[in-house]
């Protein structure tokens, strides 16, 4: 997908309610479902255990973490959407309303759609808030649907 660009972050002010960048497709292999189960401590069979999940799981094989779906947003973001004036820094200030619809089976693909939902003063900066919905390859409900807030310092 193309790359949206803009010069600073001030700039999606007159972007508020529109879809502003669609990621390009991204792959979750089982090997980066394993390296977040032992990044994170969370080893549950249903995302590390392909045999046990052909056999017991309603998803009919492992799935990724929710919390890997989220980490991985950031990344699917900066592939769609880049701002030419970088700001002194920046920084990831949380979610609002985190839901994951459908499971991500490992080996399928997801791609982010954004919308810009507020853009902010505060004392040193900006702060923007983007609708986030990733979806899944050739599905019709999205894995996670999140709105993130980024702040931007002068």
């Amino acid at each position: 997908m193309p790359l949206t660009t803009f010069d600073k972050p001030e700039s999606l002010r007159d972007h508020v309610g529109e879809e502003i960048g669609v990621s390009d497709w991204f792959e979750v292999a089982q090997e980066r479902i394993n390296l977040f189960a032992e990044a994170t401590l969370d080893s549950q069979w249903v995302h590390t255990d392909p045999e046990r999940c052909a056999r017991e799981s309603p998803f009919g094989g492992p799935v990724a973490h929710g919390y890997l779906t989220l980490s991985l947003i950031p990344h699917l973001l900066w592939e769609s959407v880049a701002i030419r004036e970088p700001s002194r820094l920046t920084v990831n200030y949380g979610l609002n309303r985190a839901r994951f619809p459908a499971p991500v089976l490992a080996g399928t693909r997801i791609r982010a759609r954004s919308t810009v939902k507020a853009v902010e003063d505060f004392e040193g900066g900006v702060q923007v808030t983007l609708s986030v919905v990733v979806e899944i390859e050739g599905k019709e409900k999205p894995a996670c649907v999140v709105e993130v807030v980024f702040r931007y310092y002068r």
